[in-house]
């Protein structure tokens, strides 16, 4: 593996870096496509498998800062979690049968899906101090196995389901259903880069460059996240239509 191929895989991590970062979800769909078309990986497999080890890693470093500040309720996203890493295992052992051009396709109708959803607005009411109980264990788990069967079978974080399940299930606030959906996107994309990596489909050569390259382009967010407070509504339209062409060019691909 050249240079060059790093190099590139590191500039991608930095752009993802800093799409999570600013907008907090959506990004990391963007990882396996510019390793397939940017990168010059030809597994549809591969790329998928690596894509997710570092979106795990991308997810544990945000979930250590959500957890200093308090945000995460742990109960509830714990029992998401467990819930959703059983779907994420089946998800990504049964996207290993699939066949790659079939797989990318289905992809690409995941991005769109994926894009939809950024533009719908949502609300931030909820309850800031919700405690789990026996009735919303029953909502989460059925969810949590549905949202990690999404994201193991993509290699996808499925923050963007993750998050609206949080909240359907126990009506807590949009902050902490952002900040407790990163345990259940560490987990999903854990287990699923594991077994590609256990089928010998894993890069990891490409995985650490997208981690160095992910940790520059969050602090490079940083900064440019406060001059766009007052425009979010209208960088995440934006990047959502981005995602959809990008899609629309798999599709057509």
């Amino acid at each position: 593996m050249g240079w060059e191929a790093l190099l590139l895989a590191g500039l991608g991590g930095a752009l993802i870096g800093l799409l999570l970062t600013l907008f907090g979800g959506g990004g990391s769909v963007l990882a396996t496509p510019w390793l397939i078309y940017v990168v010059g990986v030809i597994d549809t497999h591969a790329a998928i498998g690596t894509s997710a080890a570092a979106v795990a890693v991308n997810a544990a470093i945000g979930l250590s800062a959500q957890a200093r500040a308090g945000r995460v309720k742990w109960p509830c996203a714990i029992t998401f979690g467990i819930a959703g890493l059983a779907g994420s295992l089946v998800g990504a052992q049964f996207a290993k049968q699939v066949d790659g051009k079939a797989l990318l396709m289905w992809f690409a109708f995941a991005m769109i899906a994926i894009a939809v959803s950024m533009l719908i607005p949502k609300k931030s009411e909820g309850d800031p101090n919700v405690h789990l109980t026996p009735p919303m264990v029953l909502k989460l788990a059925p969810v949590g196995l549905l949202a990690g069967l999404a994201a193991g079978f993509f290699g996808i974080g499925g923050g963007f389901l993750i998050a609206p399940g949080l909240m359907a299930s126990t009506g807590m606030t949009l902050a902490n259903a952002s900040a407790s959906s990163l345990v259940s996107v560490t987990l999903f994309g854990s287990a699923t880069s594991l077994s590609y990596a256990a089928s010998g489909q894993l890069l990891w050569p490409l995985f650490g460059a997208l981690v160095v390259g992910g940790g520059v382009g969050t602090l490079a967010a940083i900064p440019l996240a406060k001059r766009l407070e007052k425009r979010t509504a209208l960088a995440r339209t934006i990047f959502a239509v981005m995602v959809i062409a990008v899609a629309l060019f798999i599709l057509l691909k």
